[in-house]
């Protein structure tokens, strides 16, 4: 399968070639107008993206996907840097042909040198205007520079600001946080709308959220809540920490698990809730969650044990 590359700062990946409807035009064209899609999306439409199917995960620019086959103007794919019980390579789904790039031979983003975006969002300068940048946007390092990096980037080179990144050596060199570092960087979302499928900081699903804070600090874990359950390090309900992800079943913890969160601590859910609302800080103690709680899972490197 060839290697291509996400041209587009967010590309959203749909169950099939027919899923978007014409309210998502703005989602699968290139330019790409997240913002605008999102605000022309009513609370049904939204939640359509669900209940309908339509849609399966996120991507980011410079992203890596393998491409499986072309039909019309779309592309299958497979995405390998989001594990999935769904096939043995990586995330599947379809993507808009337009929304991609052939791999170039000389993009190296598995070694050397990488740049991270580490704010919500950041500003990339590129040849013929600029891009806003999603939350760890990951480009190959070309240079560094004193009030900015140079980074290589599907069609060419960019430019971001120091305030917005970090650089690693490699992406296997990227610094692992801890429990409170997952926590911490979950905190810079509170108050932003879930999105059915989300993976980028225009909007996330509760996998996603957990997957996205885990991968900002060093840890790439399965894309979906009962993958995310099935791997990590089991903990007792009764021993959990800051950073630890929550799993919440149907049948009061009985069932399919159906939910994820991030453990705050002091008693406390850190999540993605669902379609209508926000991410937030909630009290376990007296809600559904409580009751539906059944399992925990550490990906972070817990040092005192």
């Amino acid at each position: 399968m060839d290697k291509w590359l996400v041209s587009v700062p967010v590309a959203t990946v749909w169950t099939s070639f027919d899923s978007a409807r014409e309210i998502d035009w703005d989602a699968v064209t290139n330019p790409v107008d997240i913002k605008a899609w999102l605000s022309g999306l009513t609370y049904e439409t939204r939640l359509g993206l669900c209940e309908d199917n339509l849609v399966q995960t996120q991507l980011l620019f410079g992203q890596e996907v393998l491409l499986v086959e072309e039909k019309e103007e779309w592309a299958q794919i497979i995405i390998p840097s989001q594990p999935s019980s769904k096939n043995e390579s990586g995330y599947p789904g379809w993507v808009p042909k337009c929304q991609l790039m052939k791999c170039l031979e000389d993009w190296t983003l598995d070694n050397g040198p990488v740049v991270v975006v580490n704010r919500p969002k950041a500003i990339l300068s590129k040849e013929g205007g600029t891009l806003e940048v999603s939350f760890q946007t990951t480009l190959p390092l070309m240079k560094e520079e004193n009030s900015q990096v140079l980074v290589k980037i599907p069609d060419g080179t960019g430019a971001l600001g120091w305030e917005n990144i970090v650089v690693f050596e490699s992406l296997a060199a990227r610094y692992k946080g801890t429990g409170s570092d997952i926590v911490s960087a979950g905190e810079q979302f509170l108050g932003l709308p879930y999105l059915w499928g989300g993976m980028s900081s225009y909007g996330y699903d509760c996998s996603g959220f957990s997957y996205s804070m885990c991968k900002a600090n060093g840890y790439v874990i399965p894309r979906d809540a009962h993958d995310q359950a099935s791997a990590g390090k089991p903990v007792a309900t009764t021993d959990i920490k800051p950073g630890d992800l929550l799993f919440f079943a149907y049948e009061e913890g009985k069932g399919s698990i159906h939910h994820v969160g991030i453990y705050y601590g002091d008693g406390k859910l850190l999540h993605a809730p669902n379609t209508g609302k926000t991410v937030e800080i909630i009290p376990l103690s007296g809600t559904i969650y409580e009751r539906e709680l059944c399992a925990a899972r550490r990906y972070w490197n817990d040092t005192e044990a």
